[in-house]
């Protein structure tokens, strides 16, 4: 048998230049590389690639020839492992499949990115930049140039008696923390024979709007047995004005229910994550969002309240999952395109709407849409207030009292205080941006 030279190896690819030098410098094989080729022994030949084409390539030579050192027997080895002839007839070749495969892989980044961008662009209408207009946080709320305070019974039947600003400061329903913070809450003091009304509070706020950008940032919201808080906007004449009901639930939910309420020729698409809407009276493309749509008819009366509405599967949207976190934003824009609506938890709140220079662009999908793709909105959303309240039992907590999992009747659930202890608003602050 021939005596063999050995030569190191590094698993490299095998090229004029450095890499080629790297493999001569060694003489015997590397710990790595035996361990990588689990041998002691460097391999007899390595598959390497020059110009698309892969061939092998001896890492030993026979010492038949001892007049050539090792540096030029190698040399030697690989050039006649690369016939000229071999290497022009691949050089076509591979060039041009080098081209098809990155013209391939061109049109599916294309693709990718197309479908990336569909998807995270959010919701049409954007601007560019939104000024602030009105900032309601601390004693704004405790303002009755501000702010009405609701005294007539519930529209929605609820076992609820609104209190006025004097009334509800004076049996502490609604102050203002030290640090800042709002709070308006329900009576969880006094135990109450049946067929009486709870005090409680609901606000109105005295200025409306038609279309812009709301933000509401809430520490913490009502829940429990019974309990049926809403923060939502709404125009005159209901429906006809319009509803938008941004963070709303009943008894101990665990996740938000977005619905529009407004009068007849108002619908939203089924299927959720791609709305479609109308631009110049033409579809245009869907909308992607995250929550599920529910029910599509908006038209709402004394008959059926139901609305058309977009449930939440996240359980930091509502209830005690959002409190434990310290509660967090919801933010609505309303244009002629439709309204969106996203929720942030506290720990995901973008910067931009801490600065108070929200940039909507930046926020990716919304947590709902409501497109104008079958619903004028110009026609069913105008002159909107404000609305904060917390109602009991009524309409939405009667029916739906029995599949609670809270006991006894939603009558009784009334009389007893301990039910309220978490049915309080704490508000850090409202925001309106145009």
């Amino acid at each position: 048998m021939h005596q063999r030279t050995k030569w190191g190896w590094h698993g490299q690819r095998f090229y004029f230049g450095k890499r080629v030098r790297l493999l001569l410098a060694d003489s015997t094989p590397t710990k790595s590389a035996c361990l990588r080729n689990q041998s002691s022994n460097p391999p007899s030949t390595s598959w390497t690639s020059y110009l698309g084409r892969s061939f092998q390539v001896p890492l030993y030579l026979p010492s038949i020839l001892p007049q050539y050192s090792d540096k030029m027997l190698f040399a030697a080895s690989f050039l006649l492992a690369l016939p000229l002839v071999a290497l022009a007839g691949s050089l076509n070749h591979n060039l041009h499949a080098a081209r098809r495969s990155k013209s391939r892989h061109s049109l599916l980044s294309r693709s990718r990115y197309r479908n990336q961008t569909l998807q995270n662009r959010g919701p049409p209408g954007i601007q560019s930049k939104y000024n602030l207009v009105d900032l309601y946080q601390g004693k704004d709320f405790l303002n009755e140039t501000q702010w009405d305070y609701f005294t007539a019974p519930d529209p929605t039947h609820g076992t609820v008696q609104y209190q006025s600003l004097p009334d509800a400061v004076a049996k502490k329903l609604a102050f203002v923390q030290d640090d800042g913070t709002t709070v308006l809450a329900v009576d969880d003091q006094t135990p109450l024979p049946p067929n009486k009304n709870r005090d409680s509070v609901r606000i109105t706020s005295k200025k409306s709007y038609n279309q812009g950008l709301f933000i509401a940032d809430f520490f913490a919201m009502p829940h429990g047995c019974s309990v049926w808080p809403a923060w939502w906007t709404v125009g005159p004449n209901w429906p006809t004005g319009g509803e938008i009901d941004v963070l709303e639930g009943v008894h101990n939910s665990n996740t938000n229910a977005y619905t529009l309420h407004t009068g007849q020729g108002c619908e939203i698409p089924a299927g959720n994550g791609g709305s479609p809407l109308k631009r110049n009276g033409h579809s245009k493309r869907g909308v992607a969002f995250e929550a599920t749509v529910k029910t599509t008819n908006c038209a709402s009366s004394g008959n059926d309240n139901t609305g058309c509405g977009i449930h939440e599967s996240d359980t930091r949207t509502y209830g005690e999952g959002f409190n434990r976190i310290a509660g967090g934003v919801y933010a609505h824009l309303w244009n002629s395109d439709g309204i969106s609506i996203w929720h942030f938890a506290r720990d995901e709140i973008p910067a931009d709407i801490s600065a108070k220079n929200p940039d909507p662009k930046s926020w990716g999908n919304p947590s709902a849409f409501f497109s104008n793709e079958k619903c004028d909105i110009d026609k069913h959303f105008h002159d909107h207030s404000l609305v904060i309240d917390t109602t009991i039992c009524g309409d939405l907590g009667n029916p739906t009292y029995g599949s609670s999992g809270c006991p006894g009747t939603c009558a009784e659930a009334v009389q007893d205080p301990a039910n309220f202890r978490f049915a309080k608003w704490k508000i850090n602050y409202i925001a309106v941006y145009q």
